[in-house]
């Protein structure tokens, strides 16, 4: 019995270190594995087990044992080794701080075992020396024998090297023993360590300080319980009987699937049968077809002798129709006498052309003449009139002369001077007086001037004010007409939200698309194609995305200019909405990364609903939505985005209210924004702009009323401004004439006495100048007259020849439209000219193309007959047309193929039925098979789970017997009670003197007392169970000399009774105790330096 369980263990063994070899997900394929492996090899019918790999007597010692170990710049020692183990019994001693734990650390890592596994540290990066940068681990396994691990490759010696980098980072470097590398495969490894029976996180086989200190102190009795599972491979045993079991539960479920299928299967096979057997019936319409294909083929033939008789007709009757050319002819001719006359016009508009160039040469000089003779008429005029102008001034000048001498001599001299010089003083004085006056009163009107015009100035100010307003609030007004009108129309088309002829545009895009103008369909408007999560958002949304609303989109260009050419005739060129050109996709953007995201507050993209992909990547591309954040109070916002570090990637900020709010300023709307686009009731909308209507209404009567009141008060204020205006100009007028009667009376001197006989003799000396002037006007006059008449001479020569001009034009023009008319008729004539010899041309060609058919028919007439000799040698003259008989093959055609359909063809019946039959008798085996093999599972896994609660009880028993015995030595009694069912395990120990008492806690115990105890436990363990080494630090830490003597004595004993094992012992104590013997060899430790234990110290 303990030999199969020896068995089960290493089996189980194998199998635990598989599973530690392969990632977790790996572990239900290899359980599946193995249970497939037992059915075909580990389970035999006398239920023994079956072991690949058995850790042999023979073998052992020459595999998995540790040869050396060297440290490099791991935990705090710079180098240590290499330690040269010998194949038994192994001592490390040393002080603390000389390395002991570090050489055991450095195995388990060495071996590929986790940092959590030593005690040591959380992480492999703590083992490496501090300021430098990787640490190196080198252990060489011994591997000789029949049973060595790839021998050819590895030879007798096995080196793993681990480097650990600063930064937790492992490599692996399994090498032979000249030192090559063979693989750096942590697989590798694993397989290694499995074939050597190496457990590195057991912790029978490797031992901390630590782990014993805890283990029969800390520990509950459960984790006892799992210890003792664990060391003896026991719990990977349960865990794979456990998984077995669920296994067979799945086949079972399998095995009933596979049942019903079976049933699906001999149904399927039932029918196929059936078909099978009823495949006669086809035989008989198979020929009659064959013999409709024969007379179909020479009826085929026939049908080509007829098409050639006929083309053959054909080709005789076009040959005979003469018509075309003699049209051709007589087109010809009326063409030939249309050119000549067109030559003979244009020959006739030569010679009046270069006539009327002639006259035209002449008619400039003779202009150019006229030019020269009127220059000089105009100049002998102007001296005619300057001799005429200077006799009339003279003659005016002789007569002021004569008034003069008759003044003079009439003149009574200075009577009454003297009281005509006093009643002027009189007057003069008088007029000052009335002056001062007059000024005084236009000094006060221009005052009432200056008053007024300011008053109306002010007026004006306040009524252009008032107008300005009034102007506001009439666009305003019609501005909300407009959108009421919109809003009503939208009640039955809410496209009309977007512009009165949206819905029409609409329409001519459908139009469009349907006649296949368009490459893809236009999308849009963009905001007919949008709504919102939450409608109380319309306002910031709108504010963010007002400029798109009416956008379309286009995939590419040439769709952009025909939606141009749709737009013009429904918008005007300023308000045409405008186009977005981006290739559309059937996928939205992935803007996960470069999106803003907050927990609390949405993006415009999270509010929208779009459903089309292209307009959501249009908004992102233009607009960057998923950028934008929606917060609805503007407090928030700005404390968000101007407080502090705005959130990743936001680029701005709308509120409830039409806020933008960015990092370094914000943007208010100078007045309420209100939903244009998205808002969801539009009743509602109707009755708030119908109420804007009517206060702007209201309010636009008001100040019309005002306006009017302020624009009569201006007229008033006019008026008397004119009127004052009279007034001022009236009294300067007044002021003008007193200051002109007073310089007047002021400038009146008393006549001089003039020399009359002065005057005769200038009146003499005038007389003779106005004989000679008049002599000079007469003489002018009659070279004026001389020009007057070569002037009209040449005038009426110049007027004929104008004349003449014209009738020459009115002949060109007349030539030109019988030109005009005689090349339309040329064109016609040669249009028609070319009609006629595109039909000849096309007659020609409809006859050689006629010929080439009927070439080509003669060919398949004989393709036809060669092919119908093919198909029946004789001849036949079927009596019935080629689409009767095509209607007959194709009637049975569809009966043999609706026969072939229900039972099909003969072969595919056959196939199929073979099919059938094989997957039903497959299928039928492998639900045989699987059948047997649960029951024979059944039967195997009954003797299993009695064989492993056989081997756990003895392992149980020979675990309490091996411990007992080992405590007798130390003279304590001790007990070990296992509770198999709760899975417990009680330990108690009862110190020398103590037998008889009830106290079974171990912490009554000393310190060295419990480190025997916890010896022995671990020995009772190496007992039962095989591994190629075993390592124990520190046992003895706590033992006095009499104990540590007798445990000495114990696993020395241990040793030769299994010399073949290594065994490793860490001890700070001295080993001169220790028997002379070459199974035995130390290792000394040196003190560490004084400045390396404070450095380590610092480090800590």
């Amino acid at each position: 019995m303990q030999g199969n369980g020896f068995e089960h263990i290493c089996t189980m063994n194998k199998r635990k270190s598989n599973v530690q070899s392969l990632p977790k997900p790996s572990k239900i394929c290899r359980t599946e594995d193995t249970t497939h492996v037992q059915d075909d090899d580990v389970f035999d019918e006398e239920g023994g087990f079956h072991q690949e790999h058995s850790f042999s007597t023979s073998s052992a010692g020459d595999i998995g044992v540790i040869e050396s170990i060297t440290l490099k710049n791991f935990m705090s020692h710079h180098l240590l080794g290499p330690f040269q183990f010998g194949p038994n019994v192994n001592f490390i001693v040393g002080n603390n701080g000389s390395g002991k734990s570090a050489i055991l650390t450095a195995l388990i890592v060495g071996l590929g075992g986790k940092a959590t596994t030593t005690n040591r540290g959380a992480s492999l990066k703590s083992f490496v020396k501090y300021g430098e940068s990787s640490a190196e681990v080198t252990v060489k396994l011994r591997n000789r024998g029949s049973d060595a691990y790839k021998g050819d490759a590895y030879g007798d010696c096995i080196s793993i090297e681990q480097r650990i980098t600063s930064d937790g980072c492992r490599t692996c470097k399994i090498k032979n023993k000249p030192g090559h590398i063979v693989s750096t495969k942590k697989e590798e490894l694993t397989a290694i360590l499995d074939h050597f029976n190496i457990q590195v996180d057991n912790p029978v086989s490797i031992l901390n300080q630590e782990m014993s200190k805890q283990f029969l102190h800390s520990k509950s009795e459960a984790d006892k319980y799992k210890f003792f599972m664990k060391a003896t491979l026991l719990e990977q045993m349960k865990r794979d009987y456990i998984h077995i079991k669920q296994t067979k539960a799945v086949t079972r479920d399998q095995v009933e699937r596979q049942e019903e299928c079976l049933k699906d299967l001999r149904q399927l096979f039932l029918q196929k049968k059936e078909k099978y057997e009823s495949l006669s019936a086809l035989e008989n319409m198979k020929q009659t077809l064959e013999d409709l294909k024969k007379k179909m083929a020479w009826c085929l033939v026939r049908e080509k002798e007829w098409l050639v008789q006929q083309l053959k007709e054909q080709i005789d009757k076009e040959q005979n129709d003469r018509a075309l050319e003699e049209k051709l002819l007589l087109c010809q001719s009326k063409v030939t006498l249309a050119e000549k006359k067109l030559r003979d016009i244009q020959q006739k508009l030569e010679r009046v052309k270069e006539e009327e160039e002639c006259l035209a040469e002449e008619s400039r000089k003779m202009k150019e003449e006229v030019k020269l003779k009127s220059k000089a008429q105009k100049s002998q005029e102007v001296v005619y009139f300057r001799a005429e102008n200077k006799l009339k001034q003279l003659e005016k000048e002789q007569c002021l002369l004569q008034e003069r001498i008759h003044k003079i001599s009439n003149s009574n001299g200075r009577r009454n001077h003297e009281s005509e010089h006093a009643q002027r003083i009189k007057k003069i004085s008088a007029l000052r007086n009335q002056l001062e006056k007059l000024e005084t009163e236009s000094v006060a009107l221009n005052q009432e001037i200056k008053e007024k015009q300011q008053a109306l100035f002010k007026g004006r100010e306040e009524y252009d004010k008032l107008s300005m307003e009034e102007k506001n609030i009439q666009v305003s007004l019609e501005t909300k007409l407009k959108r009421k009108n919109q809003l009503t129309a939208s009640r039955s088309n809410r496209l009309r939200r977007f512009g009165d002829r949206m819905p029409e545009l609409l329409e001519s895009i459908e139009k469009a698309y349907a006649q296949g103008r368009f490459i893809k369909k236009p999308v849009g408007p963009i905001g007919a194609c949008i709504s919102l999560k939450d409608p109380s958002l319309a306002v910031a949304v709108e504010s963010c995305l007002r400029s798109f609303m009416k956008t379309f989109c286009c995939d590419n260009y040439k769709d952009e200019r025909v939606l141009q050419e749709l737009m013009s005739p429904h918008f005007s060129r300023g308000s045409r909405p405008q186009i977005m050109v981006c290739p559309f996709t059937d996928r939205v953007y992935n803007v996960q990364s470069r999106g803003v995201h907050h927990p609390e507050f949405p993006s415009v993209l999270d509010i929208l609903i779009i459903d089309n992909p292209v307009i959501t990547n249009c908004l992102i591309d233009m607009r960057s939505i998923e950028c934008i954040l929606v917060i609805r109070e503007n407090a928030v916002a700005r404390r968000l985005m101007q407080g502090g570090r705005p959130p990743r990637n936001c680029r701005e900020v709308f509120t409830a209210e039409g806020d933008q709010v960015f990092t370094n300023r914000t943007y208010t709307p100078e007045r309420e924004v209100i939903v244009k686009y998205l808002g969801g009731d539009p009743e509602a909308e109707i009755r708030l702009v119908q109420s804007e209507v009517e206060n702007h209404q209201a309010q636009l009567s008001r100040f019309q009323l005002h306006l009017s009141s302020v624009k009569q008060d201006i007229q008033s204020m006019e008026e008397k401004l004119r009127s004052v205006f009279i007034a001022c100009k009236r009294n300067q007028e007044s002021i003008n004439r007193v200051k002109a009667s007073i310089t007047e009376l002021e400038n009146i001197e008393e006549s001089q006495t003039e020399d009359i006989s002065s005057l005769e003799e200038e009146t003499q000396e005038n007389e003779q100048k106005i004989d000679l002037e008049r002599k000079n006007v007469k003489e002018a006059q009659s070279e004026l007259e001389k020009h007057n008449k070569v002037l009209m001479e040449i005038d009426q020569k110049h007027q004929n020849m104008k004349n003449k001009r014209e009738q020459l034009t009115d002949e060109t023009e007349q030539l030109k439209e019988e030109q005009v008319k005689a090349v339309a008729e040329c064109s016609k004539l040669e249009q028609s000219l070319k009609i006629f010899e595109k039909k000849l041309k096309a007659h020609q060609d409809n006859i050689q193309a006629i010929r080439a058919e009927l070439g080509l028919k003669e060919e398949e007439k004989e393709d036809f007959e060669a092919k119908a000799r093919e198909i029946c040698p004789i001849p036949q003259r079927p009596n019935r047309s080629a689409e009767s008989i095509d209607t007959e093959i194709t009637r049975l055609r569809q009966k043999i193929s609706s026969q072939e359909s229900s039972h099909g063809n003969q072969e595919q019946v056959i196939r199929e039925y073979a099919e059938a039959h094989g997957n039903y008798k497959n299928k039928s085996g492998q639900v045989r098979d699987l059948k047997r093999f649960i029951d024979r599972l059944d039967n195997i896994m009954t003797d299993r789970q009695a064989r492993y609660k056989t081997l756990r009880r003895s392992l149980s028993v020979r675990c309490k017997l091996y411990f007992n015995n080992f405590l007798i030595k130390l003279h304590c009694c001790g007990s070990m009670m296992f509770d198999h069912n709760n899975e417990t395990l009680s330990i108690s120990v009862k110190p020398p003197g103590q037998e008889k008492d009830n106290i079974n806690d171990m912490r009554s115990l000393s310190g060295g007392e419990r480190s025997f105890s916890t010896v022995c436990f671990i020995l009772s363990l190496w007992e039962i169970t095989e591994s190629p080494f075993r390592c124990l630090d520190e046992f003895d830490v706590y033992m006095d000399m009499h104990n540590r003597r007798i445990s000495l004595d114990l696993l020395l004993e241990l040793s030769e009774r299994q010399h073949l094992r290594q065994f490793i012992f860490i001890t700070p104590q001295t080993t001169s105790s220790l028997p002379k013997s070459p199974h035995i060899k130390v290792h000394q430790l040196q003190d560490p330096e004084r400045e390396s234990e404070e450095a380590l110290q610092s480090i800590q």
